[in-house]
């Protein structure tokens, strides 16, 4: 069996973004030569998310009104967790959308559903985060 290990850096100059990195994962796993096999995707920072949906912009702009609803930003003041920091609701958000994806890899391609696109989700952004792409198999 073999393994293939990339960390791909992200720097969203905004608080929030949703990112198609399903093209950068593929070229991972053409870059391992890896035919049959696993791809597990994950954030590797507490503020950020990797979930698996379409890439439909109003689809993109009703998961950021919802996460807004289901974990606002302001009033900072509502978290204990802002005792010094903004960010409580990003781990949150976070929490919700997850941590990672694992996607079969069939003939050298993503094996998905119909519409499935690997996004980054930035709940935290203008700093530099990483994603851990890690492929398995054959």
């Amino acid at each position: 069996m073999k393994s293939y290990r990339k960390e791909m850096w992200f720097e969203i100059p905004t608080r929030r973004a949703f990112v198609n990195i399903t093209d950068e994962v593929q070229r991972c796993i053409d870059d391992s030569g890896i035919r049959e096999g696993l791809a597990l995707v994950n954030a590797m920072h507490i503020t950020a998310s990797v979930f698996i949906n379409d890439d439909e912009a109003g689809l993109h702009h009703d998961y950021d009104v919802w996460l807004e609803k289901l974990a606002p930003h302001d009033p900072v003041s509502q978290y204990r967790h802002n005792v010094g920091e903004d960010n409580a609701d990003a781990h949150m958000k976070r929490q919700i959308m997850g941590r990672e994806v694992v996607v079969a890899v069939t003939g050298g391609r993503l094996d998905f559903g119909t519409w499935e696109r690997i996004f980054y989700g930035e709940f935290d952004g203008r700093r530099r985060k990483r994603v851990l792409v890690k492929i398995i198999g054959e």
